[in-house]
């Protein structure tokens, strides 16, 4: 048991680490505020008739819009269990594949990026942070998260959760009934057809 000495320097360290633990807390959700606007800025800035745009602006776009995704982080919990059973080469190719497809895939609205963003939320507990948006669009609002984590110095989008729908978990559902059902390599045929189709509808060779 802890003396009355003991008892007293607790309470000396804990009333001096909570306020560092929260103003570090209130530093980094600062850092996760600033990224996501800084990549909407940048988004917007890009933004034309799709179109119109080049090879070259569609290539531009696509880098800022998934630049901060962590696709291997995605795809892991997309897999769930069946991801420890890969093998280095599997994992490495199915991570290319899916972050193939979602890029593909990223630019099929670009409306979606023309919406006026609000930060009504941001929580920060130690390495992960929690954004709760709100976007606008010809006077539509639709409720946009991130799940976010902190690694190899920088801040990184795990998943995206639009109205209540999270898209890893959307991927878990049909990925992992797959897996299930047929095997790894039946899911990496289907992804690596679906890649190619996105590819070919994108204008991307």
């Amino acid at each position: 048991m802890l003396n009355r000495s003991g008892l007293l320097l607790l309470l000396i360290v804990g009333a001096f680490w909570l306020p560092v633990r929260h103003a570090l807390a209130q530093d980094r959700a600062r850092e996760v505020r600033a990224l996501l606007e800084q990549r909407d800025r940048e988004i917007k800035a890009l933004l034309g008739d799709k179109e119109t745009f080049t090879d070259r602006q569609r290539e531009q776009l696509k880098d800022v819009i998934n630049a901060n995704i962590d696709f291997a982080a995605m795809g892991r919990a997309a897999l769930g269990k069946y991801w420890d059973e890969l093998t280095p080469a599997q994992r490495a190719e199915f991570v290319e594949v899916f972050s193939d497809i979602v890029r593909a895939h990223s630019l099929s609205n670009l409306d979606a990026y023309r919406s006026k963003v609000t930060y009504d939320e941001i929580t920060v507990e130690g390495n992960r942070a929690h954004v709760v948006t709100t976007t606008t669009y010809n006077e539509v609002e639709m409720k946009i998260e991130y799940e976010l984590g902190y690694h190899d110095g920088q801040w990184w989008v795990h998943d995206i959760i639009l109205d209540d729908v999270s898209t890893a978990e959307g991927y878990a559902r049909s990925f992992q009934s797959l897996i299930r059902k047929r095997g790894f390599e039946v899911l990496m045929e289907r992804l690596r057809e679906r890649r190619d189709k996105a590819l070919a509808e994108s204008g991307t060779t």
